[in-house]
């Protein structure tokens, strides 16, 4: 088998033993060794490929939380706030206020004026949260059924149309999730999953929300490519057998550009029949396709103030949010799986599903404990130190939602938690003093799928307009850096493979224009491309 020698301007190895190095070799998809061009002749007379000899590589990124659909919602309309970059590499201007929103969808439903509507990236916390109606939706159509996801993705507006479809326009309705006007019916606004997904079937949304299509796993991996990401996770999926065979198919094409990691959602199942299909799932995983993991959701968004926060609540009196899961299947599905070995990461935004999780995994593990279980406190938004020490004890992991800062940090300071908690939100300079590992992510499509923004985003804590919210927990340039490839790999298990650029790993590198350790804004940096598993992809060439 050849050897391939990629010499780089610089090569930034995530290896302590070696940080840096000139030259890295690697055959068959696997590397060989980092060093200099010297060092490395012992591997046998290589190929040479010139072409990053001006760039400078890192290890593949790696997005430690992320959804597929990512690449499935651009057949839909965007509707978001902040202008979008497209798989294709256009940029999506935002929908500032709710008449940019109708217009937008008005000019979609021109193009298809006879089929339901569907759009994402709804944020109406930026038009002074005022809440969108299906009022404002009969606007574009009072005939056709419309609905939006917002951008937390725990939240869907419909107009009237398809409120009716789904049998939900009448009086005496009594759900949580289901806000009701004046008129004693629905405003058109739903929360969570289990009002979301029936109401869903009727404007373009499938069952199964958050699955992607072939089209759009193609999709998504243009959009891995273009972020310089080789390994991401499809972090909350049903994973019925159609989606799984399609999942493997086109993961397994010889051009797909990213390595998977599939969690399967615990709703709609019960714990026994979660567990014995993620076994299953675990026998029939690839390099490229790795399933067999559980993803368990506790609580909404906190921007969408559907999260569960401890007292004081919200800062601005809202009520507080909704449980996705009761504390008895919680317990259920977490002791079944750490007694199998089978990795679970939980949602949790507010301080309150925290803490439910906390309780629960000190019940179970006192019980029986579970040798490097890895459970991943997935945003983990609003925990305080003793919570982070007591899942240091406990031996979790966290993975903040570090984009949060710049996408919503004036909105949470202002109003949905408070000047205090906004602060200490995502809390990463503290779970590190206190030894966790720490992954940070871009929960793609909540906010754009980009590791080197994340980055930035958990060094610097700069908020949308500009200003540094809460900078005692910011983390230095390299901490970031390691949290985007290191600290990622080992929340997923798979530090053994990828993360560093290093003897015996896959050959993954992330090919940048710039140095991410001497960049003055990590956000400016432009990704040339990938390698991944020896396969060399250019984002100019998509």
């Amino acid at each position: 088998m050849t050897v391939t020698l990629y010499p780089a301007r610089k090569i930034i190895t995530m290896n302590p033993a070696r940080p840096h190095a000139t030259h890295v070799a690697a055959r068959d998809g696997t590397i060989l060794g980092a060093g200099t061009k010297e060092e490395l002749a012992g591997w046998g007379d290589p190929v040479i490929d010139t072409r990053f000899e001006d760039k400078v590589l890192m290890p593949g990124l790696i997005e430690g939380h992320s959804h597929m659909l990512e690449g499935a919602l651009w057949t839909k309309s965007y509707t978001g706030f902040f202008d979008r970059m497209d798989p294709d590499g256009v940029i999506h201007a935002g929908c500032t206020d709710i008449e940019a929103v109708v217009a937008r969808l008005a000019k979609a439903l021109a193009k298809n004026p006879n089929a339901p509507l569907s759009a994402w990236g709804l944020d109406p916390i930026y038009f002074d949260n005022v809440r969108v109606s299906r009022a404002d939706l009969d606007r574009v159509s009072d005939s056709i059924p419309i609905g939006i996801m917002h951008a937390s993705g725990h939240i869907m507006n419909l107009n009237t149309p398809a409120l009716e479809a789904a049998g939900l326009l009448k009086l005496g309705l009594n759900h949580p999730g289901i806000p009701l006007g004046a008129d004693g019916l629905p405003t058109g606004e739903l929360k969570g999953p289990d009002v979301m997904t029936p109401a869903g079937l009727h404007v373009g949304f499938g069952r199964d929300m958050l699955a992607s299509d072939a089209a759009g796993m193609r999709a998504f991996g243009k959009l891995c490519v273009r972020s310089g990401v080789t390994t991401a996770t499809d972090l909350a999926a049903r994973l019925d057998e159609h989606a799984v065979k399609t999942m493997l198919r086109v993961i397994e094409e010889p051009r797909y550009p990213a390595r998977i990691v599939c969690h399967r959602f615990h709703h709609g199942v019960t714990p026994q029949e979660l567990i014995a299909q993620v076994e299953d799932l675990r026998d029939r995983s690839t390099d490229m396709c790795r399933m067999g993991r559980i993803k368990v959701i506790m609580d909404g968004s906190i921007q969408g103030f559907s999260a569960r926060l401890r007292t004081p609540g919200y800062y601005n009196g809202a009520p507080n949010g909704l449980w996705y899961i009761t504390p008895e299947h919680l317990e259920v599905i977490l002791r079944e799986a750490f007694a199998r070995d089978l990795q679970v990461h939980t949602h949790t935004n507010g301080d309150e599903a925290t803490q439910l999780l906390i309780e629960t995994m000190t019940t179970i593990l006192s019980d029986r404990p579970a040798i490097d279980h890895r459970l991943t406190v997935q945003h983990c938004q609003l925990a305080d130190r003793a919570q982070l020490a007591r899942l240091a004890k406990l031996g979790a992991c966290v993975n903040f939602f570090a984009n949060h800062h710049y996408y919503w940090g004036d909105e949470h300071y202002r109003l949905t938690v408070g000047p205090e908690r906004a602060e200490r939100m995502n809390a990463a300079r503290t779970a590190l003093d206190l030894g966790l590992t720490v992954g940070i992510h871009s929960d793609a499509p909540i906010t754009p799928l980009g590791p080197l923004f994340t980055a930035w985003a958990a060094e610097t804590r700069i908020t949308a307009s500009g200003r540094v919210q809460g900078g005692h927990e910011c983390i230095s340039r390299a901490e970031a850096l390691w949290a985007i490839t290191m600290g990622a790999a080992y929340t997923l298990k798979i530090e053994q493979d990828v993360g560093s650029i290093e003897a015996g790993k896959r050959a993954d590198f992330a090919v940048l224009d710039a140095d991410p350790e001497t960049a003055d804004d990590l956000r400016d940096i432009s990704v040339w491309g990938t390698v991944q598993g020896g396969r060399v992809f250019e984002a100019a060439a998509l």
